[in-house]
C-alpha cells in the first residue's frame, strides 16, 4: 500500500518479547515459542509492535533448529514502521484505513525494482514499467499483481510499483486477504523497505534489514509472518 509520511521513532518495548531477560529473573522463552502458532515451518518474521497506536516496533526473523521439537533462534533484527493508522485486527480490517493488518500470513513470494540479493531463493518478482498491484475493488484482479494494468482496474485504485522507487526496491507480499480476497478489506499488504515515515498498512525495515531477510528466507522452511502488538486483544502470541 502507499507508504504514508509520519515521523519514526524505534521503540525498546520489544526487548523482552526478543528475549532479553529482565533485571530481576531468567530471560522468557524466545518469542516463537510462546505463540499459538508459528505457520508449522521453521522460519517465522515477527514484527511487533507495542500498541495498536504504534507506528514504530521491532520485525525479528527467526530460525527453529533441531526439527519439529527444536529451539527458535532469532537470526537477525531490525526497527520496523508499521502503518499511519496503526494496526488492527485483520480480519475486521477495512481498505484504506492506513492500518497494519494484524495476525499470521504467509510470504506468497518476493519482488523488487532492484535485482534480488545474491543468494535470494525466493521466486522474486521483477518490477517492469507496466507492472501494478490492483486495489479495485470492482476489478476481477483485485489485491493482485497486474501487468499490463487490466481494463477493469482502474488507475487512480490501483499501485504503479516502478514508482515507489525506495519503498519496493525490495519487497516480499505478506499472504494478508490473497488466497480468497475479501472486499474492501485491503490489498497490497507487503514487508517492504522503509520509504519517509509510517506506511499506508504495510511493514517496512530499512533495506540493508530487507535484503538481509531475502538472503536469510528459504521456501522450502514455510517462512510466515506474524504480525501484532506486545499484548492485548491483537498480542502477536495469540497468532
Amino acid at each position: 500500500m502507499r507508504p504514508g509520511v509520519v515521523a519514526v521513532l524505534v521503540s525498546a518495548a520489544s526487548l523482552l518479547l526478543l528475549g532479553a531477560a529482565p533485571a530481576d529473573g531468567p530471560a522468557p522463552a524466545p518469542l516463537p515459542a510462546r505463540m499459538a502458532d508459528t505457520g508449522g515451518g521453521s522460519q517465522l518474521i515477527t514484527a511487533v509492535a507495542p500498541d495498536t497506536g504504534s507506528t514504530t516496533g521491532t520485525v525479528t526473523w527467526w530460525d527453529r533448529r533441531g526439527g519439529g521439537d527444536g529451539h527458535w533462534v532469532a537470526a537477525g533484527s531490525a526497527p520496523a514502521r508499521f502503518g499511519s493508522g496503526g494496526l488492527t485486527e485483520g480480519t475486521r480490517r477495512i481498505q484504506g484505513t492506513n492500518t497494519t493488518p494484524t495476525g499470521l500470513y504467509d510470504l506468497p513470494y518476493a519482488f523488487g525494482i532492484e535485482a534480488a540479493p545474491r543468494g535470494t531463493a525466493y521466486r522474486y518478482r521483477p518490477v517492469h514499467e507496466d507492472s501494478w498491484w490492483c486495489q479495485d475493488n470492482a476489478s476481477r484482479s483485485y489485491n493482485r499483481w497486474a501487468e499490463p494494468r487490466p481494463a477493469d482496474c482502474r488507475p487512480t485504485e490501483a499501485e504503479h510499483l516502478i514508482t515507489y522507487s525506495a519503498q519496493y526496491a525490495h519487497a516480499l507480499v505478506v499472504g494478508f486477504n490473497y488466497d480468497r480476497p475479501v472486499r474492501d478489506r485491503g490489498a497490497g499488504i507487503f514487508l517492504h523497505v522503509d520509504g519517509r515515515g509510517a506506511t499506508a498498512g504495510c511493514v517496512s525495515v530499512p533495506k540493508e534489514a530487507m535484503r538481509r531477510i531475502l538472503r536469510w528466507a528459504e521456501p522450502g522452511e514455510r517462512p510466515h509472518i506474524a504480525i501484532g502488538t506486545s499484548g492485548g486483544a491483537t498480542a502477536v502470541t495469540r497468532y
